[in-house]
């Protein structure tokens, strides 16, 4: 259940994102509140990406991006962030794994290598409370120095995770992560979304309603560049406002 007094750790203000002249989002005003899992939902071109992407700025790597408004994190306009401070504090795990071409060990040590941690021991710490996270410890803790890429690609999302973790994020934006995965592999990343509660923040993107109804604590709904509506993710499910919702929700469209 949310906290009955949340804290509001990401809030956007009137936020619109373009590509060109295309709007991708329109006037959203949203708030994400500490150690909650927020799931968006929504049909493609929805939004939902340009939204994940607008928090630690990854859709200014695309030239022709634009936005206006503006992302309020910890109480600090997020534009006042240097990007490595803000993508350290606010992580992001893709749909496909996207893992370097080194061991199992240095994937999750990279990033805390790049942020000065130089200490074998100190490193050899880090990996290992990493990885137990994001629940994948026990399977690769006797073979650290296999090559990553080698791993199920259920394990190398996890892997992703650990990565993630390992520099200390607030928040883990997940943009479809279990998109490409098996059940199996999908219940384990959604056991260790819950494991984390207690420590970060979590936003869910996803294009299956159910996942978004196991894991989430809150539910957003985004419908051409809109947000149609928030709110207990059982009462999104269930007792929806706007019939738009409930169209999706129920399967009706999308």
């Amino acid at each position: 259940m949310v906290n009955v007094n949340p804290q509001v750790i990401i809030q956007t203000i009137n936020l619109n994102c373009f590509y060109g002249r295309m709007q991708a989002l329109t006037n959203l005003n949203i708030e994400v509140y500490k150690n909650e899992i927020l799931g968006i939902i929504g049909p493609a071109n929805s939004g939902k990406t340009t939204f994940l992407r607008a928090l630690n700025r990854l859709n200014y790597l695309n030239p022709t991006y634009s936005q206006k408004g503006a992302v309020i994190f910890d109480n600090q306009n997020a534009d006042d962030i240097p990007d490595d401070m803000l993508r350290k504090r606010i992580g992001i795990i893709f749909a496909l794994p996207q893992t370097l071409p080194t061991s199992i060990f240095q994937n999750v040590a990279y990033g805390p290598k790049v942020h000065g941690i130089k200490k074998k021991s100190e490193l050899q710490g880090i990996v290992e409370s990493a990885l137990k996270k994001a629940y994948l410890w026990d399977e690769v803790k006797d073979r650290l120095d296999m090559p990553a890429p080698r791993l199920s690609g259920g394990q190398q999302q996890r892997l992703c995770i650990a990565r993630t973790l390992a520099v200390e994020p607030e928040v883990i934006l997940y943009d479809e992560p279990c998109s490409g995965l098996d059940p199996i592999s999908t219940a384990k990343v959604e056991d260790a979304m819950g494991e984390l509660k207690s420590d970060y923040t979590q936003i869910l993107v996803t294009n299956n309603t159910k996942q978004a109804a196991r894991v989430s604590d809150r539910t957003a709904f985004f419908l051409m560049g809109e947000m149609v509506e928030i709110g207990l993710t059982n009462t999104i499910f269930t007792t929806p406002q706007d019939k738009r919702t409930d169209d999706y929700v129920t399967g009706r469209f999308g």
